[in-house]
């Protein structure tokens, strides 16, 4: 079945004022604590086959989230129901034995999951297949690295299909090969059916594998919908003010339009902008290799992308950045000025800037969505002075030299046919 119905759910923790409290509270029946809520009034519904990431900073409640679902803490108040099998991969080797092996360890894994001990047994060679620690296997995980125990977890949480999996951050541990083989089982585990809850705070991972995204803030679920606008609404939460969407501004001034190449129907409805407001990026538009304003664009064409800076206040070396996603808000480049080792310098208030980024355009076609922004980094934390998501759209169009027949990219593709030669035998005379 694999369906998850979490209902009211809302987590608190005890906190005595002293060492006698507990004590004195057990003799007089009355109460001698303070409590801490860490989850409040939390309420949603993952189908069969549904996938779901939870998104929320540090502090927020996803990992307490996670522990009532798989069932390790129990609720304060609320309910949690689950039908099908449920195969958690939580904190980082919880639920490990560290002085037996991994076989051992993951032979109670799997019987914690349900399965007998035949079962498991059969599965073994595929777990030890996928985990792929050699003689580690036999040896006790306390000698594991985070990354190898990263791996045994995966591997035998996933060795049987469950009908719910539950991932935490915990795969970010893994080296990047090791990544991408659970992130494609993870996605042959969708296809078959298993329902997914994932946890990370990589937006771009959440809106690639998950319909749906519920944003936890203090222990409130703020926002439970489609992964993309979950998605944006937390990076605005997450590095911008806490002010609404605003309306979409008049497009920007700028050299007119090469006849045929700018459409107006391509208007930016669902643009979304936010910033602390030390700057404002006033407008910001597309054009053609020589300037001319343009969203329509041939398949391999380079084109720039550009916005007007105004600054409302002095900024120390402000980073202006840039990122084209695809429709469904996977991010398929972007850059900054750091990483492309521009000078940069403090800027005055009132000072004004227009920033252009050129760009190749090896797009395949199909629509595109960019994204420009303005932040400043402090010693401890990242800040949006001016932010505009999904604030102008761009449409790749097939040209003569077009090669890609899906995708998102432009990889001008040749392709041989090479005959098998026959071998010819010269008999000498």
């Amino acid at each position: 079945m694999g369906t998850l119905t979490v209902t009211a759910v809302a987590k608190a923790y005890k906190r005595s004022p002293g060492k006698w409290a507990r004590l004195r509270e057990w003799m007089t029946g009355k109460p001698c604590h303070e409590k801490t809520w860490v989850l409040r009034d939390v309420t949603f519904h993952v189908d069969a086959g549904e996938s779901v990431g939870i998104l929320g900073v540090n502090g927020a409640g996803k990992n307490t989230l996670l522990k009532i679902i798989a069932g390790t803490t129990q609720p304060t108040a609320g309910s949690v129901t689950v039908e099908g099998r449920v195969a958690a991969l939580l904190e980082l080797g919880m639920g490990f034995q560290p002085d037996f092996t991994g076989r051992q360890n993951a032979h109670m894994a799997g019987q914690l999951l349900g399965y007998s001990a035949d079962e498991v047994r059969a599965a073994m060679p595929a777990v030890e297949e996928f985990a792929d620690i050699g003689a580690y296997i036999d040896r006790p995980v306390r000698v594991y690295s985070s990354g190898m125990q990263v791996r045994l977890a995966f591997a035998a949480a996933t060795a049987h299909r469950p009908d719910l999996l539950i991932v935490d951050e915990a795969l970010a541990v893994g080296d990047a090969a090791f990544q991408r083989k659970c992130f494609r089982r993870i996605e042959t585990l969708q296809s078959a059916g298993t329902a997914l809850l994932f946890v990370s705070h990589d937006v771009e991972t959440v809106k690639k594998l998950c319909d749906r995204a519920l944003l936890l803030e203090n222990g409130h679920a703020v926002l439970v919908g489609p992964a993309k606008p979950v998605c944006d609404e937390y990076e605005r939460r997450l590095f911008g003010d806490r002010g609404g969407p605003v309306e979409d501004p008049r497009a920007a001034t700028a050299t007119p339009a090469g006849p045929g190449r700018f459409d107006p129907a391509l208007a930016a409805s669902s643009e979304m902008r936010y910033g602390n407001g030390k700057a404002e990026i006033e407008s910001c538009w597309l054009a053609d290799g020589d300037g001319r304003r343009s969203n329509v664009i041939e398949a391999g064409t380079p084109f720039l992308w550009c916005y007007r800076v105004r600054f409302n206040a002095d900024v120390d070396e402000p980073v202006f950045a840039m990122m084209l996603k695809t429709r469904e808000g996977v991010a398929v480049y972007g850059t900054d000025s750091t990483a492309l080792r521009m000078p940069n310098r403090r800027r005055r208030a009132g000072e004004e800037l227009e920033v252009r980024f050129s760009l190749a355009g090896p797009l395949a076609p199909g629509l595109y969505f960019l994204i420009c922004g303005v932040r400043e980094h402090r010693a401890d934390k990242v800040e949006f002075l001016s932010r505009r998501v999904d604030s102008a759209i761009l449409r790749v169009t097939a040209g003569p030299s077009s090669t890609a027949a899906t995708g998102i990219v432009e990889l001008g593709a040749a392709m041989q046919l090479l005959e098998p030669r026959i071998a010819s035998v010269v008999k000498h005379v």
